[in-house]
């Protein structure tokens, strides 16, 4: 199909198969197999979609693909003075000077140094939790507070405002809002976490937002608005995907009992570590969200892409692609699927990955261990999955013990 061919082309998200919501959609796999790249509609345009492992890491580190592919909304949402950037949306080495100002915060060695404070948190919403008594959303008991509350506390963004920030996240992460839709939401958190960096250039704390005050924007090598941009996309990311982790994590565990009571009893962190590294793989809830656009002509995976096309990494096909990985389908958790694109790949590779991990394990061997009884409080097939949001997760997860 050549670019200029825009009749019937899918529309991404691609819709899950009836009795497989975990699995990526079925046709990902001719995606895959067939020569070239699929053509498709991504956000109202037509998109190259790149579904093959190995192209996806080509892209990734291609200099010829460009991450600055956002369309402004700020204006529209009303943001004023200095047009923000987003770090994440940038090439080097823009990207790089912006980044290295937030790292330190998303090492190795700090997210291990968080283990105390985030198996407090688990054991705090947990103990809840299981007073309450069963039923209980785990969604909203447990797999959205836990990181809630830890990017939060990083950052130094009080938590009794998670339901604001997690309404308008919603809205802007979900394909069927419209423009102005994205852009109110935008607009209002952006608002708000630039009224906290107001407060916290009067009174900083010992928290994230306040170091690139103090370091960076005291110093004029921020401004003011790409400290609070950059702020609220790690807030958004930080809570949203881990979340969506825990939940769609736990509905895949208790479909594997043996995997269950494995991380239950685990005290080898080796098999933690490379149960979730699995579920990274197997799940890749980012599913429509890490995008390119062609700075010049080239050629990727058999296809000629054009300067100035759009291509969306296909991640959850890649990570299912049996040339990275024997028997994709097959959820085995004695693997450590090494080179897994659940955090993306390359330069602008998740930042907070590490902390991510950390928390993700455990959440997860937590709940195996204080809850072995574990089980869907509804039928399966009544779950309701958020496929149209850019990070695959489901609304509500009963529960019961």
């Amino acid at each position: 199909m050549t670019a200029g061919d825009e009749s019937d082309l899918p529309v991404i998200p691609r819709p899950r198969a009836a009795g497989c919501p975990l699995a990526p959609p079925p046709e990902f796999t001719d995606w895959r197999t067939t020569d070239g790249l699929r053509r498709v509609l991504w956000q109202g345009r037509p998109t190259w979609v790149v579904s093959r492992y190995e192209d996806i890491r080509a892209s990734l580190v291609d200099p010829r693909l460009s991450a600055e592919t956002i369309k402004s909304r700020l204006r529209a949402a009303g943001v004023t003075g200095e047009m923000p950037v987003i770090f994440a949306r940038i090439d080097d080495p823009e990207h790089n000077r912006l980044r290295r100002m937030m790292t330190r915060d998303f090492t190795w060695r700090r997210a291990e140094a968080m283990r105390p404070q985030v198996q407090e948190l688990v054991d705090r919403f947990l103990d809840t939790m299981i007073e309450g008594g069963p039923p209980a959303d785990l969604v909203r008991d447990f797999a959205l507070p836990v990181p809630s509350l830890v990017v939060s506390q990083l950052l130094g963004v009080p938590y009794d405002d998670h339901e604001f920030f997690q309404h308008h996240s919603t809205i802007g992460l979900d394909s069927r809002s419209t423009e102005d839709e994205k852009a109110a939401a935008i607009g209002a958190v952006f608002g708000y976490i630039f009224e906290l960096v107001e407060r916290k250039e009067r009174e900083p704390g010992d928290d994230l937002i306040s170091r690139l005050l103090t370091d960076y924007v005291a110093t004029g090598e921020l401004s003011r608005e790409t400290a609070t941009m950059n702020a609220m996309i790690l807030l958004q990311a930080g809570h949203e995907t881990t979340a969506s982790m825990i939940a769609l994590g736990t509905i895949a565990l208790l479909e594997r009992p043996d995997v269950f009571e494995l991380l239950g009893r685990a005290d080898d962190p080796v098999v933690t570590v490379n149960v979730i590294e699995e579920l990274m793989r197997y799940l890749t809830i980012v599913h429509s969200q890490v995008d390119r656009v062609a700075t010049e002509d080239l050629e990727l995976g058999g296809e000629s892409i054009r300067a100035g096309d759009f291509l969306l990494m296909n991640l959850p096909a890649a990570n299912w692609d049996p040339n990275f990985v024997e028997d994709p389908a097959d959820f085995d958790a004695t693997r450590n699927p090494k080179g897994h694109l659940g955090f993306g790949f390359g330069v602008h590779q998740c930042i907070g990955q590490h902390l991510a991990r950390v928390e993700m394990q455990i959440a997860l061997s937590t709940l195996a261990r204080r809850l072995p009884g574990l089980a869907l409080a509804v039928p399966a097939d009544e779950l309701r999955f958020q496929n149209q949001q850019e990070i695959y997760g489901i609304e509500e997860l009963p529960v019961t013990w």
